[in-house]
């Protein structure tokens, strides 16, 4: 299968015999930018690539649940940021550090990481981004990086496109603020 379409990734899902076949391309599709939002919410490349894995193997072990009532990759996201923000709050109460505490203990894993590639205006940002609270940062990074409608983000959330309309404008705010401060 060469391009990807959901409709028949759904029909092939139904068959036994080529559910592995069509959750691979699943994993084609979308490791890329699950990746990436993972990676925007815990900063470091290793826990980035061992969430994507735990969201597959979740997605994997519980596909048989899935309804297609939404897109794959609102199911997706939903399980990919849910892994997220456990993964948050495990590290919290891990570390018994404040909110404050574990996000500059991230921000101090990025500036460690070798795999992140960007200038210190993009080291800014993403300190930026996390001054934010966990909600307003995955909407921002939905929103922003990923380019989607409030309507998308609103079926992954479970919340209204007004509420979201403003968490991303506070987020908008919070980080030209924090920006101005740097420079």
């Amino acid at each position: 299968m060469d391009t990807y379409n959901e409709k028949e990734i759904i029909a092939l899902l139904q068959d036994p015999k080529r559910q592995r076949e069509a959750f691979e391309c699943i994993v084609k599709q979308y490791s890329e930018q699950l990746y990436w939002q993972i990676r925007r919410m815990v900063l470091s490349h290793d826990d980035a690539n061992d969430l994507l894995q735990n969201t597959f193997i979740k997605a994997w072990i519980n596909i048989d649940y899935f309804r297609a009532e939404a897109k794959m990759s609102t199911w997706l996201y939903r399980i990919a940021l849910n892994e997220c923000l456990t993964f948050l709050n495990k590290q919290r109460a891990n570390n018994q550090l404040s909110i404050d505490e574990a996000d500059a203990e991230m921000v101090n894993k990025l500036e460690g990481d070798s795999y992140f590639s960007g200038d210190e205006t993009q080291r800014l940002f993403q300190k930026a981004l996390h001054t934010l609270p966990d909600k307003q940062r995955i909407v921002f990074n939905l929103k922003y990086f990923q380019e989607m409608k409030y309507e998308e983000i609103s079926e992954i959330l479970g919340t209204s496109v007004g509420a979201l309309k403003a968490s991303y404008h506070h987020a908008v705010k919070k980080i030209e603020s924090f920006l101005k401060e740097c420079f």
